[in-house]
């Protein structure tokens, strides 16, 4: 069995609402020894003002994830994979819903519904994961209004591969007892966002096989990770 590799599936840049540039975000990855980061910025519904990638910018900024996927390869050993986190925002949290698409090559429309943007990321390949999975009672203050995955459980199971049991530091329980399929992620927008719970991950270092493992609903490991002395360990 292949070490494990320490990964983020879920960042975001400049080209959403992240504060760092992807060049930024892989060096500061690169530097940190991770194995994997998936660059997964927001595409949105129609929002005016809404810091999100717009359809004409995406092939600009897949050739710069592209470009950057190669000088982390060669400089640092990071297999950085392209993706989008796609975002239905409703103001009915009940209808809420974000999903990471690892390993997704093209815009998504969300004007036309989540369910169809779904099925389209995943005919082209993308592991799904929903993201902050919030179930209705326990949204709070947070901004992220995503109970529709916790809302429609049975619904959710059948239509991504994975769900975050846990966001930055932020645990979902119902979806551990539920017994579904996990990963960990730092939802990274800014510095501090590294030093969170990750995904430890028995795949080859490929994109392919980062990918079709997501996909698989295998068993993996999670684990917390904390900067001491400017250096990335595990968490005490």
């Amino acid at each position: 069995m292949p070490e494990p590799l320490l990964c983020e599936l879920h960042a975001h840049t400049t080209w959403s609402d992240g504060v760092l540039t992807p060049a930024q975000l892989v060096d500061l990855y690169g530097r940190s020894g991770f194995d994997v980061l998936a660059i997964t910025d927001h595409v949105v519904r129609d929002q005016p003002g809404a810091q999100a990638l717009a359809a004409a910018d995406h092939p600009a900024y897949l050739e710069e994830i592209e470009r950057e996927a190669e000088r982390a390869a060669s400089r640092y050993g990071l297999l950085v994979i392209p993706g989008l986190e796609l975002t239905y925002d409703d103001p009915d949290p009940r209808l809420g819903a974000h999903a990471v698409a690892v390993g997704l090559r093209r815009h998504i429309d969300m004007n036309r519904g989540l369910e169809l943007a779904l099925a389209e990321a995943s005919a082209d390949g993308a592991a799904l994961i929903a993201a902050h999975p919030y179930r209705l009672g326990d949204l709070g203050g947070t901004p992220r209004t995503t109970a529709r995955w916790s809302e429609e459980a049975y619904w959710a199971a059948a239509v991504v591969d994975r769900f975050e049991v846990c966001n930055r530091h932020e645990f979902f329980p119902w979806v551990a007892r539920e017994r579904l399929p996990v990963v960990a992620s730092g939802d990274f927008h800014r510095p501090e966002h590294l030093a969170t719970w990750k995904t430890l991950l028995p795949a080859e270092k490929t994109e392919e096989a980062v990918v079709a493992y997501l996909r698989s609903g295998k068993p993996l490991s999670l684990l917390a990770v904390e900067v001491a002395g400017g250096t990335l360990r595990p968490a005490a």
